[in-house]
């Protein structure tokens, strides 16, 4: 894969993330449909369109039962709290206060899991969590509390689905390694759970257009999102992959700005060179010492 076409594939698989914040405030915001029935519309639709590329590409691939449970419970607290917390927050700082939480539980579950941790990562998770902490402390008045609560967990429950997921890449089988595979039995599995959670107590309101928007961010900014970013994240190994996802937050507020007329305000562009400056030391140290 070239050059040219690996910076192409890349640059449209961040989009594809950014627009999943973009699609969901869009449609929750406005309130053409409840938070947990665009949850639950977007992860049928993810899994719809995740079995159709494992299918396509050539069969159902049992990945292995090894993180199985925790990462569809990571997933079902993702989609649920990320849906949520657009209620209330705005796409870029949705996406920012996601992003910083995936890291910081990242970084939590390396040192749980006993590995060692060089110091530039701990200053990168510390600056990170700083940052968090200065977009959502009182006295700016510009995040939401609960919204930031919300968005908070989906990132915890990103976290531990990612860290689900490299667990079981540990273990033995063609199932075991193929992330398009545990991708979308993760999907599968989650629905009559994120299904069942709207139904008990979500209000399952929804108008055709929240209806559409949910779709689209399952099957297109999350299923083939996801597979598009599968396909090139070998030819740009770990610590170009990790700094790549440092400009998520950045298109997301970009595209808020320019699709809904979203403001954000100094704080907000602070908070995200403190977060991202450390994202950025501790994930490129990281990705670097593993190659």
């Amino acid at each position: 894969m070239s050059a040219v076409r690996v910076f192409g594939w890349t640059a449209l698989a961040m989009a594809a993330f950014a627009a999943n914040s973009v699609l969901n405030r869009m449609a929750v915001g406005a309130g053409w449909i409840d938070p947990l029935a665009f949850a639950a519309v977007r992860v049928v639709a993810g899994a719809l369109m995740l079995a159709l590329l494992v299918g396509v590409r050539g069969g159902v691939v049992w990945p292995g039962a090894r993180g199985r449970l925790s990462g569809v419970f990571g997933l079902v607290v993702y989609l649920v709290g990320f849906s949520v917390a657009y209620l209330a927050l705005g796409a870029g700082v949705g996406a920012l206060i996601l992003f910083g939480a995936v890291q910081v539980t990242m970084f939590a579950g390396a040192v749980l899991l006993g590995e060692v941790v060089p110091g530039r990562r701990w200053l990168g998770a510390g600056l990170a969590f700083a940052g968090l902490v200065g977009l959502v402390a009182p006295g700016g008045a510009e995040v939401p509390v609960a919204g930031a609560l919300a968005m908070a967990c989906a990132g915890i429950g990103w976290g531990i689905y990612s860290l689900a997921g490299r667990g079981a890449g540990r273990g033995a089988g063609r199932g075991a390694t193929d992330a398009l595979a545990a991708t979308a039995w993760n999907f599968g599995l989650a629905v009559p759970v994120v299904v069942g959670v709207a139904l008990i107590w979500g209000g399952m309101q929804a108008e055709a257009a929240g209806i559409w928007l949910a779709v689209l961010s399952g099957a297109v900014t999350s299923g083939l999102g996801y597979a598009l970013w599968y396909a090139v994240l070998p030819a740009l190994g770990a610590a170009r992959a990790a700094v790549a996802q440092l400009t998520v937050p950045m298109l997301a507020a970009l595209g808020g700005a320019v699709v809904i007329g979203e403001a954000v305000g100094g704080r907000f562009w602070l908070a995200s060179a403190v977060i991202l400056s450390g994202v950025a030391i501790a994930s490129v140290q990281s990705g670097l010492t593993k190659r």
